[in-house]
């Protein structure tokens, strides 16, 4: 195991909800969002299951930090093409879940979905992606929609869009640069499972000493070895299925390739021959043998533009036949 380090997403299920391990979160959350987070606790989620036989493709978890703020943490390991319908999901579902009945709507927590994921999530060329909500003018998209001075008073922001929750899209397997910057370190702990020696973002150094494999009871080691064997067994299967579909999908597709080239080829052919029998006519017959040609061609079906080049009719004479 690279490093003898325990997968972070293994480790959100077991290790980082004890609070003697709150750093390693902690430096986590801090670096991507670029400010200093402390956890307050950590909040009930339905998704949070440990048994690897219920779900050991993706662990997530709710945190709320010390100004009330709730953070989803997820991490997802199997391709879902509907994965950012379940983003608004589960942002919508824990907005809704922590506010009670009765409640005035100023009550609604600000919440920050940040989604780990090991597949190709859309189509880019950045691993990191950002999106919170931003009100435009329409006539003036430079003009954008700010607080009151008695709401950014209430609510302590600049814009509207700091009240609505922000996603942060962590594509790890894209990751292939030399990590420059503490979150480029982070990142790449999150693709290898490895620390190296000189990174020093804020976490790791505590995740190096903490995340050990060798440091986990009898009985957890083996379960992680398990989950991992796991895991390791179902990106086998999904990759193979790949494979095979694309195999398939390939032969399919040569064979229908194969039979509308030979279609187009009859068809081509049987143009070409019509327009070189008209370059062989006399110019005094060439007008009436190119309608013949384009009367025939237009019986074979050829679009209207093909027999217009062929005969250098104009495509309404060619309409009018």
């Amino acid at each position: 195991m690279s490093n003898n380090l325990i997968r972070f997403d293994w480790a959100m299920k077991r290790l980082l909800r004890d609070k003697s391990n709150y750093v390693v979160l902690e430096g986590f959350l801090s670096t991507l969002l670029g400010e200093d987070l402390h956890i307050c606790r950590f909040l009930e989620s339905e998704s949070n299951q440990t048994d690897a036989s219920d779900k050991f493709n993706r662990a997530d978890m709710l945190v709320e930090d010390d100004k009330g703020q709730l953070l989803i943490i997820e991490v997802q390991n199997n391709r879902e093409l509907d994965y950012f319908h379940r983003m608004l999901y589960g942002v919508s579902k824990t907005i809704s879940e922590y506010i009670n009945l009765g409640d005035d709507y100023d009550k609604v927590r600000k919440v920050y979905s940040i989604n780990i994921v090991y597949f190709d999530l859309g189509q880019g060329k950045d691993y990191i992606y950002h999106g919170k909500t931003t009100f435009r003018g329409l006539h003036d998209p430079d003009d954008v929609l700010k607080l009151s001075v008695r709401q950014r008073e209430i609510f302590i922001g600049k814009d509207a869009g700091d009240i609505f929750p922000e996603y942060y899209v962590l594509r790890v397997n894209d990751f292939d640069k030399v990590a420059k910057t503490p979150l480029d370190e982070w990142i790449n702990f999150l693709k290898t499972g490895q620390i190296d020696k000189t990174a020093t973002a804020k976490g790791l150094p505590e995740a190096r000493e903490r995340l050990r494999v060798d440091s986990l009871p009898e009985a957890e080691k083996r379960a992680y070895v398990r989950d991992m064997e796991s895991l390791r067994y179902q990106r086998s299967v999904i990759k193979t299925g790949w494979y095979e579909g694309r195999a398939e999908g390939r032969a399919e597709g040569h064979a229908e390739g194969l039979a509308e080239g030979r279609a187009e080829g009859l068809a081509a052919g049987k143009a070409e021959g019509l327009a070189q029998g008209l370059a062989e006519g006399t110019t005094q017959g060439k007008l009436e043998k190119a309608k013949e040609v384009a009367k025939k061609m237009k019986e074979m079906g050829l679009p209207i533009n093909t027999i217009a080049q062929c005969t250098q009719l104009s495509p309404e004479d060619i309409t009018n036949l």
